[in-house]
């Protein structure tokens, strides 16, 4: 039984899936989106978004232990390069999986994996919204230090919620009572 077992071995013994994910992972880098098959893509990106995140830092250090993962030059030299300076602000998920259906000849369940900052049709908008935004972490605070918020709004008084217009005019002292009360007042002769 496989209970607790959270890998999905992808029915391969252990170097030849590591070889199979170093590939996707390149792949995926060089051309920013590739077609896999659903478990695949859900195995490719628990690989490759620690990498990625490492690459943040870059240092040589950081390059070899990526490289020891990927074992293709120039598929470092795109994700320090290129890719890492598009990923800096981003906290995490640099990955997007999209199903595309079940293949013709075996049925199996394909998707497409890319690297989010690379599409354009999703990311209209929302880098520039984005880039304006005070980034958060899930918790509620600013990343950039400090508990308090970004967007607080200031609290308004009594004088600004209640105005002229929305009103009748008050004569009398029982008339600042019902103004207070947002009541308006009421006359004896009426």
């Amino acid at each position: 039984m496989r209970h607790g077992d959270k890998i999905n071995n992808l029915g391969r013994k252990a170097a030849h899936r590591a070889a199979l994910l170093s590939n996707l992972a390149a792949q995926l880098i060089a051309n920013k989106r590739i077609t896999t098959t659903l478990a695949k893509a859900k195995a490719l990106r628990t690989y490759v978004e620690p990498l990625i995140t490492k690459a943040k830092d870059n240092t040589t250090h950081q390059r070899r232990i990526v490289f020891s993962y990927l074992q293709d030059k120039e598929a470092i030299k795109e994700l320090f390069d290129v890719v890492r300076l598009k990923v800096e602000g981003r906290p995490g998920g640099y990955t997007r999986i999209i199903k595309l259906g079940a293949r013709h000849g075996d049925n199996a369940e394909l998707a497409l994996i890319e690297l989010v900052d690379y599409n354009e049709i999703y990311g209209n908008g929302v880098a520039a919204e984005a880039d304006t935004a005070v980034k958060r972490t899930r918790r509620g605070r600013s990343r950039r230090g400090g508990e308090g918020t970004a967007t607080t709004a200031p609290a308004t008084t009594a004088a600004e919620v209640t105005t002229a217009t929305d009103l009748p005019a008050a004569t009398d002292a029982n008339a600042d009572e019902a103004v207070i009360n947002n009541k308006p007042e009421e006359k004896a002769g009426e």
